[in-house]
């Protein structure tokens, strides 16, 4: 049966004592994405979602991390295994598999479920939410600001906490910003807003790896990419899902800026924690109501400072790399419980040991 999740005191092994109180918040996703599983996970289950292909399939025994050979994303398999091998001498033998394409990849009509592990999903999906490797690296490349993605999100943090300084709300610009590629058309409205309105908003698409002409940007040539820290300059910044939930989100909280925040379909294990009207602006998907809520925050500044305050004040207390760390240990420790069998090492795996920290952004 799913144990009780019990707080407790965890200690990071390649770091000082650590408290991890502020990952708290979250275990209420960790037992629900595990609830599907409560009367237990054994062999052939498990041999049946390797066999399908779903992800890359890693073992831990002994204490040592092992992964089949193929890894779709080798970037993103390497920052998944970094947080992996951040806790593993306090982890109990297990399996499992994990996703790290975009897209989830167990469906609610799939039965019996299968225990995919991937970093984003809606409520369509039985998939059981992981931290995404972006914390440290395997991010979307964005030429030429950041040619590697975005890189480790300590770092990007202290960054961003530097900017937001440099630009507290009295300096920032009363406008609405975005800057991002044409992902999805749901972008189009704020675009077309910033044309008619510019005074309310200033979003223009960038140029990926898709672009073939100004017709993919909506008539207009591609705008220049805009560095994260120069976001801090807007007092309003949007999010948007992409393919699935949005790298960004997180990021945009550390300007101290208002975020609006378009659609609620896209999840990632902390998403459910921060709530609408308290930590960010919720925008409908179509972005019906954008003009209202923009002229809604500009009559209301002291509101919307209090809101961006909060958002600003939940990621840096709840959200440091420490704690992300902290939620890989106990999904990892709990699923293995829910295991009716003990592992064994596959032959052909590969031993995965840590690799110099990267210091790069």
């Amino acid at each position: 049966m799913l144990n009780v999740l019990k707080l407790g005191v965890v200690q990071p092994n390649r770091s000082a004592k650590l408290l991890c109180t502020s990952f708290y918040f979250c275990l209420s996703v960790l037992q629900q994405d595990l609830g599907p599983f409560k009367a237990g996970i054994n062999e052939d289950g498990m041999a049946a979602t390797v066999q399908r292909g779903v992800g890359t399939h890693y073992q831990i025994i002994g204490n040592k991390l092992y992964r089949e050979h193929n890894c779709m994303f080798p970037a993103r398999c390497s920052g998944v295994e970094h947080f992996i091998l951040e806790v593993i001498d306090r982890l109990p033998d297990l399996e499992m598999v994990v996703n790290v394409r975009d897209y989830p990849q167990v469906p609610n009509w799939v039965q019996p479920v299968l225990p995919v592990f991937s970093f984003s999903k809606t409520s369509e999906y039985q998939d059981i939410m992981y931290p995404a490797w972006t914390f440290w690296e395997g991010g979307p490349a964005v030429w030429p600001i950041y040619p590697t993605g975005l890189g480790r999100w300590d770092l990007m943090r202290e960054d961003l906490k530097k900017s937001a300084t440099n630009w507290p709300w009295k300096m920032k610009e009363s406008r609405g910003f975005f800057r991002g590629s044409r992902t999805s058309s749901e972008r189009d409205p704020l675009i077309l807003l910033s044309r008619e309105a510019p005074e309310l908003v200033d979003a223009e698409y960038t140029k990926n790896q898709a672009w073939k002409s100004e017709k993919d940007t909506l008539g207009r040539p591609p705008a220049k990419e805009i560095p994260l820290v120069d976001h801090c300059k807007y007092k309003y910044l949007f999010n948007f899902r992409g393919v699935a939930a949005s790298f960004r989100f997180k990021h945009l909280f550390l300007c101290g800026s208002l975020v609006f925040h378009v659609g609620d379909e896209w999840q990632e294990f902390f998403y459910p924690q921060l709530k609408p009207w308290v930590h960010y602006i919720p925008v409908k998907q179509d972005l019906s109501d954008v003009r209202e809520l923009l002229q809604f925050v500009k009559e209301n500044d002291a509101i919307a400072q209090e809101i961006a305050t909060r958002g600003k004040e939940f990621i840096l207390n709840h959200l440091r790399i420490q704690d992300v760390s902290c939620y890989w240990e106990r999904l990892l420790t709990e699923f293995s419980k829910l295991l009716t069998y003990k592992p064994k090492r596959r032959n052909n795996y590969n031993q995965i040991v840590h690799r110099p920290s990267k210091t790069e952004l």
